[in-house]
C-alpha cells in the first residue's frame, strides 16, 4: 500500500486526480457520544438551555462535510450531491449515534467529508450540553462504507460489542 499525499522528494501534496474518471461516490461514516442518562433525557425532552441540540448538531454536521477542504489541509475541494446525517438516541449506552452519509459524482472520494460530518456534529452535540454535563465522551468516529472509484466498495465488518454495526443503525442511509 502507497501513502499518496507524498510527492517523490517526500513532501506533501495535494494529488493530481485530473487524470481519473468522473464515478459516482458514497461515504457513511458513524460516531457517538456518549453521556449521562440525565443528559441524554435534556436532550429527548428538547429541555438543554442552548435549544434543539439534534437540530443544531445536524446543521453543524452539514456545514462541517461542505467545508471539509478548508479545514484538512490537502482535501480536494468538492461539489457535494447529498449530505445526510442521522441521530438515534441509544438509552442502552446513553449515548447519541450519529450517522453521516455523503455523495458525490468526481474524481475523488467523500470520506473525509463524511467523518467531519459526524465529527463536526459530535462536537456540537458535546458544545450543546456541556453545561449539564462535561464527562461526555466522543468515541467511535470512524468510516462504516464507501462506494466508487477505483479502489471499489468497503463496508466495515460486524463488530461485537461496542459501536453498532452501522448498517443496520443508520437506517435511512443505507438506500
Amino acid at each position: 500500500m502507497e501513502l499518496t499525499h507524498f510527492n517523490e522528494a517526500g513532501r506533501a501534496w495535494m494529488v493530481d486526480v485530473s487524470g481519473k474518471d468522473d464515478t459516482e461516490r458514497r461515504a457513511i461514516a458513524e460516531g457517538r457520544v456518549r453521556m449521562l442518562p440525565a443528559t441524554l433525557e435534556l436532550v429527548r425532552q428538547g429541555m438543554m438551555s442552548k435549544g434543539d441540540v439534534l437540530g443544531v448538531a445536524q446543521i453543524a454536521g452539514v456545514m462541517g462535510a461542505k467545508n471539509t477542504s478548508r479545514l484538512i489541509p490537502l482535501c480536494h475541494p468538492l461539489l457535494l450531491t447529498g449530505i445526510n446525517i442521522e441521530f438515534e438516541l441509544n438509552d442502552k449506552t446513553s449515548s447519541i449515534d450519529i450517522c453521516a452519509a455523503v455523495t458525490t459524482t468526481g474524481k475523488t472520494g467523500v470520506e473525509m467529508e463524511a467523518l467531519t460530518a459526524v465529527s463536526v456534529a459530535a462536537l456540537t452535540v458535546y458544545d450543546m450540553c456541556k453545561a449539564a454535563d462535561r464527562d461526555m465522551v466522543i468515541e467511535y468516529i470512524r468510516l462504516a462504507e464507501k462506494s466508487g472509484g477505483r479502489s471499489g466498495t468497503f463496508v466495515r465488518a460486524a463488530e461485537g460489542e461496542g459501536m453498532p454495526d452501522a448498517r443496520q443503525d443508520c437506517r435511512g442511509l443505507h438506500k
